[in-house]
């Protein structure tokens, strides 16, 4: 089970939200290059950088910083980035740029052609990320809740040749209420592509309960506020993950 530190950035600044709202607003460090370089040191496999910015504008906001990131981690581990990114260019440019996987959300929703021609341009670099509530997928920073149901569009997006999904419970994001576990699970166990649990992380406990359906299918897990506020040590937590992996390999 991969811990994957979210650094999500507003105004070239480190930040969380609460359930997305961009005015409920904690800022965590001035220098998200700083902060990805404490993950690394920490243990951590993979990052998750958000630019909040740019989902809002659907265009880039945060470059800048997000360049400073991935120069600082190097080579060392994968970066996956989502927010703002609407066309291709834009995903050509972030691939250059050094990033590992690109993530698209709302687009995916709203425009699946672009999706399927980004999966085909740069197989093996894009995930989806789908947000829902009530197995209904949200869209526009979880402002619009859509019709769509959450397993038919995984479905649909891993024929598409999508390297996973990214699955987040938009009531528990930001909340330290816990994953929500069985909707997560039903969704891996429809799919063949990894599924990425995100939203609600709060406990070590939590990591826990998502290592015991791990073979489910799910890889990972963001976790963001908990991190922060210090709820748990993530080095402990990543080590944690580690051994109960070890135990179910055994």
């Amino acid at each position: 089970m991969l811990l994957i530190p979210a650094i999500d950035l507003k105004d070239g600044r480190c930040v969380r939200l609460k359930q997305g709202d961009m005015e409920d607003v904690t800022v965590f460090s001035d220098d998200p290059a700083a902060m990805a370089a404490h993950w690394l040191d920490q243990g951590a496999r993979r990052l998750h950088l958000v630019d909040l910015n740019g989902a809002v504008a659907g265009k880039p906001k945060n470059e800048g910083v997000i360049k400073q990131i991935v120069a600082e981690v190097g080579d060392d581990i994968p970066v996956q980035l989502g927010g703002g990114i609407r066309d291709l260019d834009t995903i050509e440019r972030y691939l250059d740029d050094g990033v590992t996987y690109v993530i698209i959300g709302t687009a995916a929703v709203k425009n699946p052609g672009f999706l399927h021609d980004a999966c085909s341009a740069f197989p093996g670099h894009i995930i989806v990320g789908l947000d829902a509530k009530d197995g209904k997928v949200a869209v526009d920073g979880w402002s619009k809740l859509t019709g769509h149901d959450v397993i038919d569009l995984g479905k649909k997006f891993e024929d598409y040749g999508v390297e996973a999904v990214i699955y987040t419970d938009i009531g528990r994001d930001g909340m330290l209420q816990g994953v929500n576990i069985d909707a997560t699970v039903k969704l891996a166990r429809a799919l063949k592509i990894p599924v990425i649990a995100s939203g609600g992380v709060g406990q070590i406990a939590d990591i826990e309960a998502l290592c015991k359906v791990e073979e489910e299918g799910i890889t990972g897990v963001i976790t963001g506020r908990a991190i922060y506020e210090g709820k748990f040590d993530f080095k402990e937590a990543q080590e944690r993950a580690d051994a109960l992996n070890g135990v179910a390999e055994g």
